[in-house]
């Protein structure tokens, strides 16, 4: 046998060994990825969830990945400025944090999106998801969830309810309970959770949906009722409520989250990757306690659980939304 010969019977047989260990020659190249500091765009400001849930997995994920995780803000226009930086950009070095709303309802709700929700991200790792808690002003007599419905279904359009704006997780939250129940309050909307609150205390409307967190300290000074979670199972961030199922409601699960993305133009394995190392950190025991005190629940974070929840949150909002003609200008 040739030297030639012998060389290129080597190289083969170098193939083959790969071939049966599972790698492959683009694999064993990806092994120099990432080959510089990851960004991390969050498209809301400092201190928010989301953000904060961003500053908690970037410095795990350094580690697991060498290389530094830089958290870099870009809020404005309901977080799409920074969900079109994530979705543009080409780099093969940026991810985000993105909540649920532009991942699920803002395609229907605006007439012009610059990034398209369904073909322009990759779904990396779902970091937690929270229900919304139900709240009512306070009642001088004890009411059962099953009173306060029939209460509501009976006044009609009497009774408000606000949100943080249309669109808002609470607007559509409450447009499907409205649906689920048979109840019509009118929608009032707010700047902002705490003035929701202050309007329910001072009386000028009845009732909103916001999170636990939220809501917890005036429910706990009585200033508030907690008619129930809008969960389809009760929850470990309201363990004294009942869900939708206990006060009659099948099959609603009204739950904001937020999410790892990619641009749908980064490099599969670098996906996977990065999909495995962020699973690992938010399934250890101390980033799922980190998360609960913020007021998040972490279920299964892989990349094929978080496809299947856009999905079908998809399906759900876009029905709501084109049902009820809600649009944002």
């Amino acid at each position: 046998m040739s030297f030639t010969n012998r060389r290129r019977f080597a190289l083969a047989a170098t193939a083959l060994a790969f071939a049966a260990t599972g790698f492959s020659t683009s694999t064993w190249a990806d092994d120099a990825w990432p080959s510089r500091p990851i960004r991390m765009v969050v498209g809301y400001p400092a201190g928010s969830s989301p953000d904060v849930q961003a500053r908690l997995l970037a410095e795990p994920l350094s580690r697991a990945l060498g290389q530094p995780v830089v958290v870099e803000n870009r809020p404005g226009a309901s977080s799409n400025i920074g969900a079109d930086m994530i979705a543009k950009a080409t780099d093969g070095h940026t991810i985000g944090v993105i909540g649920n709303g532009p991942l699920t309802s803002s395609k229907f709700l605006y007439a012009k999106l610059p990034y398209d929700p369904s073909t322009d991200f990759a779904p990396i790792a779902l970091i937690g998801a929270a229900p919304l808690v139900w709240v009512t002003a306070k009642s001088p007599t004890e009411h059962t969830p099953a009173q306060t419905i029939a209460q509501l279904r009976a006044d009609g359009d009497k009774q408000t309810y606000g949100s943080v704006g249309a669109g808002s997780g609470g607007h559509l939250g409450m447009e499907l309970l409205k649906q689920a129940l048979g109840i019509n309050p009118l929608h009032v909307p707010f700047n902002g959770g705490p003035a929701i609150l202050n309007g329910i205390v001072g009386g000028h409307i009845q009732m909103t949906l916001l999170p636990a967190s939220t809501v917890s300290p005036l429910v706990q000074a009585g200033k508030l009722d907690a008619i129930a979670v809008t969960s389809a199972k009760r929850t470990p961030l309201a363990p004294t409520l009942p869900a939708m199922e206990d006060i009659g409601v099948k099959g609603l699960n009204i739950e904001v989250w937020n999410a790892v993305m990619a641009p749908a133009t980064m490099p599969a394995a670098h996906q996977a990757r990065l999909s495995s190392e962020l699973s690992k950190i938010l399934l250890s025991r101390d980033m799922q306690q980190k998360l609960l005190v913020q007021g998040w629940r972490v279920d299964d974070p892989s990349a094929k659980s978080l496809k299947a929840r856009i999905a079908s949150d998809t399906a759900v909002y876009r029905d709501i939304i084109t049902r009820n003609k809600i649009k944002i200008d």
